[in-house]
């Protein structure tokens, strides 16, 4: 084979499964690539090269004397830093859980060793997920291959950075209102997000519970669909768990999207919206209708409210899951001269200003004079963006809106208020709020202001389904994927060179 590391996951698996290459030589290559690129992505936050090579020989061994090898059999995986990982640091990006070493696997990631994917070290993420740039981790700031000084999204940055400088194949991402779609679309890469309980979330760092969801990244659909069959499992350990959680998201993926409905909003592509990415999601669309689909406006009346809505909802269930971090049940102690001074001086000196400024919104709209205004009135305000869903779903099959509204914006840009990059998920919180499975998929790309479907940033396209109806959206991406077939390597000027 040629570049070991230039191979989708499903190709370096052929090659794997007829004996063309070995796991070593594979997961060699990758650490090679990471070890000669990671100065400048900054991806990576603890490796596992020793371990990873450990397995990989493993796999070799087993494969060669015709014993059984797991599903995805010697493909690398990075593993986001808000999934447990038995011995090796989890730390959320944050100082916080900086000495954090877990005696056990998070379900997701125990799911894909059993499938023997070899794990590599796990990668760079906002501070507990909080923030859509990676700006916020407390270990430094990763870089999107497409211009490294730019962010690479958030909050699962390290992952999509990783797999579009193509150090990896596949990587695992958390999305609680954005966090895989979002910077799958602005480094040029497939971001998958299931339904809400179809992935495990037990042993994930918890920001908000009733909207965290572990998916994957991949440079391809196919990789995504064929790996996130193996993360998808029912799990008596979350509660949340659905009983039907595995899936078949491979079969059909190819058959096209003739027959299908395809939704859009209209106000989506107007004020706020990029114009280039607007004009990449027009596009997209006619080639969508071109291809069979019937391309329909349809109305989601109270999306307008899911911003609004999620940062209240969120960061509620961030102030209460986050209390545990308070040096005496978890974190990095700081001595105080009394108890409430240490957890006093354990939280101000170990929480980011993003993690803390979003406890103390929690905090507030959960208070007793608050509650019913704030908490309440988002929770009611979900359940209407929810039956908005429903009654569009009733007509269409999919609904189609940018991911974000801007390609990827400059690293440490100091004109960028908080609000401003709550925006960014202005397109991804709704689905979010209604637990339903969405994917971004590369369309096009920003050239200045303009689109352009050959040079500039990635821009992506976020296709939303109905519960449990991942293998839809995955299908219609797939048609895009090959119908508008964009050369996703990185390049430019500012470009790491691939």
């Amino acid at each position: 084979m040629t570049d070991l590391t230039r191979h989708s996951a499903k190709a370096l698996h052929a090659s794997l499964h007829a004996g063309e290459v070995s796991a070593v030589e594979v997961t060699e290559a990758h650490l090679d690539r990471i070890a000669a690129t990671d100065d400048q992505v900054g991806a990576w936050l603890a490796m596992m090269g020793d371990a990873a090579l450990a397995h990989a020989k493993d796999v070799d061994s087993r494969r060669a004397a015709g014993q059984p090898v797991g599903a995805l059999g010697g493909v690398p995986v990075g593993i986001k830093d808000l999934m447990c990982t038995k011995g090796v640091p989890t730390t959320a990006g944050s100082r916080m859980l900086e000495h954090y070493r877990p005696p056990f696997d998070a379900t997701v990631v125990e799911n894909l060793r059993h499938a023997d994917a070899i794990a590599l070290g796990k990668l760079n993420m906002d501070e507990f997920a909080m923030g859509s740039s990676t700006e916020t981790s407390a270990f430094g700031l990763t870089h999107n291959p497409w211009d490294l000084d730019r962010i690479p999204g958030g909050s699962s940055g390290g992952s999509s950075a990783a797999v579009a400088a193509f150090q990896v194949p596949l990587a695992t991402g958390t999305d609680t209102g954005g966090s895989i779609r979002q910077p799958a679309s602005v480094c040029g890469i497939v971001g998958i997000k299931p339904t809400y309980g179809r992935a495990s979330r037990y042993g994930l760092v918890a920001f908000a519970s009733s909207l965290d969801q572990a998916g994957m990244f991949a440079r391809t659909v196919e990789d995504v669909a064929w790996s996130l069959e193996v993360m998808c499992s029912h799990d008596k350990k979350d509660s949340t768990s659905l009983p039907d959680a595995a899936g078949d998201f491979t079969t059909g993926l190819h058959e096209g999207v003739k027959g299908l409905k395809v939704g859009y909003v209209p106000a989506h592509l107007g004020e706020g919206c990029d114009a280039s990415v607007a004009e990449a999601t027009r596009n997209a669309l006619k080639h969508l209708e071109a291809l069979g689909a019937e391309v329909v406006e349809i109305d989601l009346p109270f999306a307008q409210y899911g911003l609004a809505a999620y940062y209240i909802i969120a960061p509620a269930e961030a102030s209460s899951n986050l209390a545990r971090h308070d040096g005496v049940r978890w974190g990095s102690r700081v001595a105080g001269a009394t108890t409430a001074e240490m957890m006093a001086n354990t939280r101000s000196a170990n929480f980011g200003p993003e993690v803390q400024r979003r406890i103390m919104i929690g905090t507030h709209v959960l208070s007793a004079g608050s509650y019913d205004e704030y908490f309440g009135r988002a929770q009611r305000t979900r359940t209407l963006i929810i039956n908005d869903f429903a009654k569009a779903f009733e007509s269409v099959d999919v609904i189609a809106t940018p991911t974000a509204p801007s390609p990827a914006f400059k690293l440490n840009d100091s004109s960028l208020s908080p609000l401003a990059m709550y925006l960014s998920d202005i397109y991804s919180v709704p689905a979010s709020l209604a637990g339903l499975p969405g994917l971004s998929v590369p369309v096009g790309f920003a050239d200045g202001d303009a689109f352009s479907t050959t040079q500039g940033l990635p821009i992506g396209l976020q296709l939303v389904g109905k519960p449990m109806a991942e293998a839809t959206i995955l299908r219609t991406a797939a048609a895009l994927e090959a119908d508008l077939a964009l050369d996703l390597a990185p390049r430019g000027a500012n470009a790491l060179e691939v």
